[in-house]
């Protein structure tokens, strides 16, 4: 029986609520800074293989990992560019998503070799990833393909048997996702354009060169 909460209620229990989700391995929907989000542990495989399936998604394609703070992205990452790690301090928290080499151990653990990262400007999201200590994922409720949903009766009325909480907030969010640029290689690039602007963050840390 998926357990619905309204966040307001008591903010408090509803964060303590997301960690046991979160380290039961279960999957949940809450809201971030952008659009509601499908939420698990990264390092639970099956919590993933069923993100993947009711977003009818290859399960191989990456999510994007909210973290709370730039020491918790130093654990997972690899990151020896004084400027690009500047850089993220001063673009975080907003809703930009940055692609990121990880390190030996967490490439091992994830089987991947870069993912996106992001702080978000979320005070419930902050509070989880305080709560939990490490990275959640997110990815928008929908099917692959569809609009993202992000009113709340209508998360309930298409997600409530398909996973295994969904938190919701009274206030509105905004329909658009973070902007999505990756940073792995050579020179910045933009793969989704949000409501973010990087090319003047980009401009200012003369990030011409990441390598």
């Amino acid at each position: 029986m998926t357990e619905i909460i309204k966040i307001e209620d008591n903010c408090d229990e509803a964060v303590q609520k997301a960690k046991k989700y979160f380290f039961d391995g279960k999957v949940f929907i809450y809201p971030t800074d952008t659009i509601y989000g499908l939420g698990a542990n990264p390092f639970n495989d099956e919590a993933i293989k069923r993100i993947s399936t009711i977003k009818n998604r290859d399960d191989k394609k990456n999510y994007i990992l909210l973290i709370s703070s730039m020491e918790q992205l130093l654990k997972y990452t690899e990151i020896e560019n004084e400027r690009l790690l500047d850089l993220l301090n001063e673009m975080w928290p907003n809703p930009v998503s940055v692609v990121l080499k990880l390190n030996a151990k967490t490439r091992a653990d994830l089987n991947k070799e870069n993912i996106a990262f992001r702080i978000p400007s979320n005070r419930f999201c902050i509070k989880v990833l305080e709560a939990i200590k490490m990275p959640l994922v997110t990815t928008s409720v929908n099917k692959t393909g569809q609009a993202s949903y992000v009113d709340p009766s209508q998360i309930i009325d298409n997600y409530s048997e398909e996973v295994d909480a969904i938190f919701y907030s009274i206030k509105q969010i905004q329909n658009r996702a973070s902007t999505l640029i990756d940073m792995t290689s050579s020179e910045p690039v933009v793969l989704r354009q949000g409501k973010f602007q990087i090319d003047s963050l980009i401009k200012k840390f003369s990030l011409n060169s990441l390598q």
